[in-house]
């Protein structure tokens, strides 16, 4: 997390992320809090009510290829997997880090959904903490 410029988020992920974090005392809260975040949103309104929290103006794929050439430090997207799909549409998220959990849920929503745009991928570096979870990181092969 040391070369983050900030934390990019759609409208639902802020908005929880918000309520679960804002008033929390602690020190991954600290850094939510802190951290610049980027809302990509159709129907948020400024002032954002979490500081250090910026509307992204237009289409979100645009601006974030904006930022991207403006930040020279990586934006960590947390959740926000409709967001994500758009961006992979436009090829501009250049590494997936996945945390795979040892729990089988049977629905949900698929951050690699059906029709969504081909990715090709290679893997450069897995782990697995001491619960199970492996996390997994790609880049685009």
């Amino acid at each position: 997390m040391a070369n983050v410029a900030g934390l990019l988020v759609g409208r639902w992920t802020y908005e929880n992320f918000y309520r679960a974090w804002h008033e929390r005392k602690g020190t991954f809260s600290a850094w939510m809090d802190n951290i610049q975040k980027y809302v990509a949103s159709r129907t948020l309104k400024e002032p954002l009510p979490w500081m250090n929290s910026t509307l992204l103006k237009g289409d979100a794929a645009d601006a974030v290829a904006r930022l991207k050439s403006q930040l020279g430090k990586d934006l960590v997207i947390m959740g926000s997997g409709e967001l994500i799909q758009s961006l992979m549409q436009r090829n501009l998220i250049d590494e997936y880090v996945l945390l795979i959990h040892p729990i089988v849920l049977g629905s949900g929503k698929r951050l690699f959904t059906d029709g969504g745009a081909y990715a090709s991928l290679r893997l450069v570096s897995s782990k697995t903490t001491e619960k199970g979870v492996v996390i997994a990181t790609y880049q685009p092969a």
